[in-house]
């Protein structure tokens, strides 16, 4: 009997900070274990993989319950950050930079050094048609590694049998 290679794609529909990387921790691990990775990036998800975006993606405090300070390198007891507090002017700009500082300090790659990682790896990225479309964008928008632009369609033929987890 034939041994298959397992595969997994991604749906990346998310340009948040804090969406960005399950997808990147899940398709390093993925080829870490010898299984086949493929990534189709749309609506916002395709700020992951533009080059004008890709290094300024942020997380909101506003309307995120589950954000807690503690995560973010605050020493509390756990408390999260009150909804009032995330509409002031700047509280997204401060979120994000104690984010970002958070997961350097622990040794998590940026976003760009972490799709750099996953093409190096043999990750396959795919921006999504109708999103490039919608968008106005082209595949010079993209940074290195995103192979085309595909139809939703394609994507399935492409990642048949495949597991798919979407974010």
């Amino acid at each position: 009997m034939e041994e298959s290679t397992r595969k997994i794609a991604f749906v990346c529909s998310k340009g948040d900070l804090d969406m960005a990387y399950p997808a990147l921790v899940m398709g390093w691990a993925a080829l870490g274990n010898g299984i086949d990775v493929t990534m189709f990036f749309t609506f916002w998800g395709m700020d992951m993989i533009r080059k004008t975006r890709q290094d300024h993606l942020q997380i909101a405090p506003v309307g995120n319950t589950s954000m807690k300070l503690s995560m973010m390198g605050i020493k509390t007891d756990n408390a999260g950050i009150p909804n009032l507090l995330g509409v002031l002017p700047g509280m997204t700009a401060v979120a994000t930079k104690l984010m970002k500082d958070k997961m350097h300090s622990i040794g998590v790659p940026p976003v760009s050094e972490y799709l750099s990682m996953l093409v190096d790896g043999g990750a396959h990225l795919y921006a999504c048609k109708m999103s490039v479309d919608m968008m106005g964008l082209k595949k010079e928008d993209f940074v290195e590694g995103v192979i085309d632009i595909v139809t939703a369609g394609d994507f399935m033929d492409m990642t048949e049998g495949a597991q798919i987890i979407f974010i």
